[in-house]
């Protein structure tokens, strides 16, 4: 079996795959101080609720934007699984994408991994749009290689900004307003929050494709990727799991025998 490790700026995403299947998905809140051995603790609970314990465990993967947490994640795969982790973004990882920007070095690994799965799963080229602390837009060729993007506020670190900044103003919850108009300050926020991100998205995708000079396919992911889908014409597909199926891609490449 597989352990997949997705470590995002949120939430760290931990996945078990037996061949294609999927076996077990839990996340936990990111937390640069949490060790080794307070993984494997609330991993191994998890786990076992599945029927499934460490010696299941034969191979990991992980995919890591915070440079903090990824030595307790690895010291989890080596100490505690007996594995060495393939570590997206090591020169040893055969990732079968190229970055084909200025600095390849500075490409998140979780934007490469959803590269490499976007294009095994959807026609190219593409835009993937990624709900995340940040909001991505990242450009993959007809080759499945990454040529760039965007880099935009995630919607709940705006919403935060917004609340930190005003003090008068009440926190809200994300949702789609039954229209733009509020009446009320709840509903002018969140008619601001909302649809105001629907003309981010519906305006970056529009001048990518233009300047790309070509059709796109566009495909989000994310925990808001959803909802905001059924707000708008321009995204085409939703794919929860792009990023730990682009991990399974990977390690299958990787020990290809």
């Amino acid at each position: 079996m597989l352990l997949a490790i997705d470590a995002g700026n949120t939430n760290v995403v931990f996945a078990i795959y037996e061949g294609d299947q999927q076996r077990g998905l839990w996340r936990t809140a990111t937390d640069k101080k949490r060790t080794a051995d307070e993984y494997m603790v609330w991993l191994t609970h998890l786990m076992a609720l599945k029927g499934m314990g460490p010696a299941d465990i034969d191979s990991t993967i992980i995919a890591s934007v915070v440079p903090g947490a990824t030595f307790n994640l690895k010291r989890l795969c080596k100490d505690h699984f007996g594995c060495e982790p393939l570590v997206v973004g090591q020169p040893d990882v055969d990732l079968g994408t190229r970055a084909l920007v200025d600095r390849p070095d500075e490409v998140g690994a979780d934007r490469l991994v959803n590269t490499v799965a976007a294009a095994a799963t959807y026609k190219t080229p593409l835009i993937v749009i990624d709900f995340g602390t940040a909001t991505t837009f990242d450009v993959v060729d007809r080759d499945g290689n990454y040529r760039g993007g965007v880099i935009a506020p995630g919607l709940n670190l705006s919403l935060e900004a917004l609340q930190m900044a005003a003090s008068k103003l009440p926190r809200v919850e994300i949702q789609q307003p039954g229209h733009v108009i509020g009446t009320n300050t709840v509903e002018c926020m969140q008619s601001g929050v909302f649809w105001g991100y629907v003309g981010l998205i519906e305006g970056l995708v529009n001048r990518i494709r233009a300047e790309y000079g070509e059709p796109m396919t566009v495909v989000a992911t994310g925990g808001l990727g959803v909802l905001f889908a059924k707000a708008t014409h321009v995204i085409e597909h939703t794919d929860g799991e792009l990023t730990l199926r682009g991990l399974l891609l990977i390690h299958k490449r990787n020990t290809a025998q």
